[in-house]
């Protein structure tokens, strides 16, 4: 089947407690009386307050009510400002975040890279976390020899491979889960912009092997504050405002005009 990713009228919310709602005590008794009485919500701005709680909660809408499809060979870039809801989307379609209101449907491997720590152990070494990367993707001996060198090569950690990851600077920890992260060669690509942390060295050699991991991609969903990466990259961008789309199409036409929305200047902070 070709790979694809569809969305149909899809919503994403979360309940966000307030200090007053931590209390277990509470929590018990309130779950007790809601049950007793009909909920109302009302919508505000893109928040739901719940009445029969008391006011202890508010339900934030991530997402709303999103329909698009994304198919073979696209290259999507997702823009807005902080809270519009881009990485809350990735997560969904990486399967993080799941919700029975409305489709998501994606066909094909996905591989997200979202954190540069993610399944990373602390407290082992950065050679001992490869293999543990490796045995989750079941890679025989060989396989993982090779995957255990190419880390090793491109991280640049000298003598604290061998140490825990604990003991790593952040600069450390982005290079090895950026080794890592690039290593699958999935269908489906999605990235937040935790790529471009460290400095220009890294960025610099860091650019050939991710180029390489989009160019074997399918499909690539990218969420970046840099729009020159995203009119490099990206085939198409959709432009994403309180969980909702905005404006969805070619790279130029979306970036203008949000860049003309926001009175911003493009910097470029691509590696």
């Amino acid at each position: 089947m070709t790979t694809h990713i569809t969305l149909r009228d899809y919503s994403l919310a979360f309940p966000v407690f307030k200090g007053s709602a931590r209390s277990l005590k509470k929590t018990i008794v309130r779950q007790a009386r809601s049950s007793l009485a009909p909920v109302r919500e009302a919508s505000v701005g893109g928040v739901l307050h719940g009445a029969a709680g008391g006011g202890d909660t508010v339900v934030v809408q991530a997402i709303d009510r999103l329909s698009l499809d994304i198919g073979a060979g696209e290259r999507v870039g997702l823009v807005g400002h902080n809270g519009a809801g881009k990485s809350t989307m990735l997560r969904a379609l990486a399967g993080i975040y799941e919700s029975a209101d409305g489709l998501l449907q994606v066909q094909g491997h996905v591989h997200a890279l979202l954190d540069p720590q993610s399944g990373m152990n602390p407290e082992l070494s950065g050679r001992e976390n490869v293999r543990l990367f490796a045995c989750r993707l079941q890679y025989d001996r060989a396989r993982t020899t090779a995957l255990e060198r190419d880390v090793e090569a491109f991280a640049e950690l000298g003598a604290f491979f061998d140490l825990p990851v604990r003991l790593y600077s952040s600069g450390m920890t982005v290079r090895i889960g950026f080794a890592l992260a690039t290593a699958p060669r999935p269908e489906i690509l999605l990235m937040d912009e935790w790529f471009l942390a460290g400095d220009q060295h890294f960025q610099d050699k860091a650019r050939a092997r991710l180029e390489d991991l989009i160019d074997s991609a399918d499909i690539l969903v990218l969420t970046s504050h840099s729009l020159p990466i995203l009119r490099r990259w990206c085939t198409r961008v959709i432009w994403m405002e309180a969980g909702r789309i905005r404006f969805d199409g070619p790279p130029g036409d979306v970036l203008d005009a949000y860049e003309a929305s926001q009175n911003i200047r493009a910097v470029d902070f691509s590696p």
